[in-house]
């Protein structure tokens, strides 16, 4: 078939033209005269007939609420780490925006950057900390779930009266600064039983107990010396002679070194004669013997005595070396007399016919 430009120059050449074309191809265009128009009664039938067919709107409005997420402050969702930047990260939590992590939430332990503690794609646990801001964008954070859980762990250990190792990372005028799960504790200085100076104990790591485990006012205070004699007092028993160092007098008595432990000489053990003021019988550094006369592990205490050791009243003003040399002597009798004592007070048994 052959078309020439005046063929198609007219509306009327446009038809015959296409009409030649589906004559060609053996195609009938005729409008089949069923079709309805767009104003005949029975079109608006046939879309009666689909209201029953998919959702109806109420239906598409429930389905649409199971995913309106109803996010608040305080609770804990699952998320997809999907964007690291300089200043937090972009978590994705099903929310119409994606959620923000600012870098200081990431951890509750001190970080050099995000990458450290998040990987792209990976999906983990979120807390939401505050509402939707103005662009709808929630904040979120991992460190609070880290705290709740520290505290969580602590209260356990502190519960089980656990004995944990924790390295000093600072040190100030009043203790010691140590990290107990990720949580800033605090040694202050009379629970700290060493030789060294306490600037030099940073990095060291310290056995401790718990002393205080307060969440709301978030104090977690921990002992050295109570850890130090809680081991030194499963190998120690009352009535027992050590060799001990004056390390420190007071008013009230002095304080003696017994193997890296401290225990206290009571002013009113150190003689049967009356003593107006330690200092007029010891000093600092004297090597002495004292018998333990009291284990306090839950307050981390012993208990000497020099009074217990005395071969007589007032040798520990008049003749220390008897006293020293004569201890083990004089513990023994003291341990002899504490076992007449305990067998004095068993209840007499009774017999009955």
């Amino acid at each position: 078939m052959t078309v020439t430009p005046s063929d198609i120059s007219s509306p009327e050449a446009d038809l015959d033209l296409a009409a030649e074309a589906a004559s060609d191809l053996d195609l009938d265009l005729a409008i089949p005269e069923e079709v309805p128009t767009a104003d005949d009664p029975s079109s608006r039938a046939v879309a009666r007939d689909l209201d029953g067919v998919g959702f109806t709107l109420d239906e598409f409005a429930s389905l649409l609420s199971k995913y309106d997420y109803n996010f608040k402050p305080g609770d804990v969702v699952n998320g997809t780490v999907f964007a690291l930047e300089s200043k937090g990260a972009m978590i994705d939590i099903g929310a119409k925006t994606a959620a923000f992590m600012p870098v200081q939430e990431v951890s509750i332990n001190r970080v050099e950057g995000l990458s450290d503690v998040l990987v792209p794609g990976e999906i983990r646990e979120f807390f939401i900390m505050s509402e939707e801001n103005e662009d709808g964008q929630l904040s979120l954070s991992i460190r609070r779930i880290e705290y709740q859980r520290a505290w969580e762990r602590v209260r356990q250990l502190q519960k089980e009266d656990a004995t944990i190792y924790s390295e000093v990372f600072a040190t100030n005028r009043g203790g010691a600064l140590v990290r107990v799960e990720g949580l800033r504790g605090f040694i202050p200085g009379s629970h700290i039983s060493t030789r060294k100076a306490k600037e030099e104990l940073v990095a060291d790591f310290l056995p401790l107990k718990f002393l205080e485990v307060d969440e709301e006012r978030n104090r977690l205070v921990l002992s050295h010396r109570r850890a130090l004699v809680e081991r030194k007092m499963n190998r120690l028993e009352v009535g027992e002679v050590v060799l001990g160092t004056v390390r420190g007098i007071k008013p009230y008595g002095a304080f003696i070194d017994i193997g890296g432990v401290s225990g206290l000489l009571h002013i009113s053990e150190i003689s049967h004669e009356h003593i107006e003021t330690p200092h007029t019988v010891l000093n600092v550094n004297d090597q002495m013997k004292v018998m333990i006369i009291d284990l306090d592990a839950e307050r981390g205490r012993i208990s000497l005595s020099t009074k217990a050791l005395e071969p007589e009243p007032g040798d520990m003003l008049t003749d220390p070396q008897k006293v020293f040399d004569k201890a083990e002597e004089m513990a023994a009798r003291y341990k002899q007399m504490l076992l007449e004592q305990a067998e004095d007070q068993e209840p007499m048994g009774v017999t009955l016919d």
